[in-house]
């Protein structure tokens, strides 16, 4: 009876753990946290060639869609229908929202967090990484990009 209780309490203290450390690995994004890390990924975005994330005014985009239609080889009207709000790492799951400071909406669209470039990013912009397949609405995808996110970074 003694084995049984130990190895119970063995058993149960190793459920605790990875239950823990499953609510530890899914807390908000950094970069929802910290301002100046969100901005110091964001901007990186904006200047990294292979990203471009943009415009950074949406009601005056300048040239933005003319360029990035050309990179797409595609026409800027087709180009303005590929943004981060229909994009396959843009997440505004309810978790997510929860981890947004205020209201995260305007005329335009709605603020969200890009996995791919780990920044808040707004859903009228996009990117020369943009992927077909967003937006992510669901808790449990949105801990499917968490968790992958985590592996990369600790390998």
């Amino acid at each position: 009876m003694k084995l049984l209780i130990e190895n119970w309490r063995r058993y149960l203290s190793e459920e605790v753990k990875l239950t823990i450390s499953k609510i530890t690995d899914l807390v908000c994004p950094e970069a929802t946290q910290d301002l100046e890390l969100n901005t110091k990924n964001r901007d990186s975005a904006i200047k990294a060639e292979h990203i471009q994330y943009g415009p950074l005014n949406v009601d005056e985009p300048a040239d933005y869609w003319v360029k990035i239609a050309e990179y797409w080889n595609t026409t800027p009207e087709a180009a303005t229908k590929s943004v981060c709000g229909n994009c396959v790492a843009f997440d505004v799951s309810p978790r997510m929202k929860e981890c947004m400071p205020g209201e995260t909406s305007d005329e335009d669209g709605v603020l969200g967090y890009c996995w791919m470039h780990h920044f808040k990013c707004h859903s009228a912009r996009s990117c020369r990484t943009w992927a077909k397949g967003g937006p992510i609405e669901t808790d449990s995808v949105s801990a499917d990009w968490q968790e992958r996110s985590n592996t990369e970074k600790e390998e």
